[in-house]
């Protein structure tokens, strides 16, 4: 009898690592999905024009108020000044719909901001609120580009 030569060994692809692959693939994707905005949402829901918030009176000195239609918060120090951020958080997109407070927590992934500064006060998000233009016209409250 004859010896044959040896065959090299090639790794096959089983079943199993095939049925494994297929059924990752989709939990990959939402993965992936769940880093990203609800409704496609991005930065750019913020005004892009000035927009009358509502009356000046709505936001007590130390306070704020969510004006959600338009991905906005407004607050006052205690001198009286107003802020304006943009309510689009900076770690994945969401717009935050949940005022505490003074402090905005993002529905998505929980990330916490000072309504008053902007600032991150808990992660994952990392870069504070965009700051927007805010006035009074009028006894009402004006914010966004422009303002």
């Amino acid at each position: 009898m004859t010896a044959r030569p040896a065959r090299p060994v090639r790794p096959s692809t089983s079943r199993r690592t095939v049925l494994r692959g297929a059924a990752v693939a989709p939990v990959a994707g939402l993965g992936l999905a769940a880093c990203s905005a609800p409704g496609g949402a991005s930065a750019d829901a913020t005004p892009t024009a000035p927009v009358d918030l509502g009356a000046e009176a709505e936001v007590a000195k130390g306070g704020a108020k969510l004006y959600r239609d338009h991905n906005v918060v407004v607050s006052r120090d205690g001198s009286g000044a107003l802020k304006a951020y943009s309510t689009v958080c900076t770690h994945a997109g969401c717009p935050i719909n949940k005022l505490q407070g003074t402090t905005l927590i993002c529905p998505c992934h929980g990330s916490q901001f000072d309504a008053v500064t902007g600032k991150v006060v808990q992660a994952p998000a990392t870069e504070p609120l965009n700051e927007l233009p805010v006035k009074t016209s009028n006894g009402r409250i004006i914010a966004g580009p422009g303002a």
